[in-house]
């Protein structure tokens, strides 16, 4: 792969993990907003505020390392 590939790569996959990483926080604080609007106590709400938050940076952490692995190929 020559140099210029090799940098446009690198670029797409920078700007990859940012757009991933913007996307993420506009979800989570989408989610926990919804979550605090439906009422209840914070005994209802903690959990689903937790177990959210758990899957929401999953996510974003298996789509990081996808990228860090495409970016080692």
């Amino acid at each position: 792969m020559n140099q210029a590939k090799q940098k446009q790569k690198k670029q797409i996959i920078l700007w990859g993990k940012r757009a991933a990483a913007l996307l993420t926080l506009i979800v989570w604080v989408t989610v926990l907003y919804t979550i605090f609007q439906s009422g209840g106590s914070f005994k209802d709400q903690a959990p689903q505020c937790i177990i959210s938050t758990m899957l929401i940076f999953g996510v974003l952490t298996t789509i990081y390392k996808g990228l860090e692995y495409w970016e080692r190929v």
